[in-house]
């Protein structure tokens, strides 16, 4: 039987795998990415606790979250558009303009 731990620790797992994703990848479409991945483990987390607890305010702040993470693409992927447009690269360490 799956367990609230089982869950938990898959959402550690995604949550680690998008940190590592966020903090070491270079082009802006995988630190998007990582974010992403991060935004999905604190969702599975969020249903899991809903289900354990037997409350529905879990899967409500779910789907909050998952129109936050679809306004966060949709600025993301503009500012990468403008990114490439300019700069004709999506790495962020050759990105100096944006730097103080």
């Amino acid at each position: 039987m799956i367990t609230l731990n089982h869950y938990l620790s898959v959402s550690a797992l995604l949550f680690s795998i998008g940190l590592m994703g966020v903090l070491t990848r270079r082009n802006v479409l995988m630190v998007l990415l990582g974010i992403e991945l991060m935004f999905n483990a604190a969702n599975l987390s969020f249903v899991a606790y809903s289900r354990a607890w037997g409350d529905a305010g879990g899967q409500v702040v779910v789907f909050f979250v998952i129109i936050v993470a679809a306004a966060e693409v949709t600025v993301g992927l503009a500012i990468a558009v403008q990114l490439m447009r300019q700069f004709r690269t999506l790495q962020t360490d050759e990105i100096k303009l944006l730097k103080w």
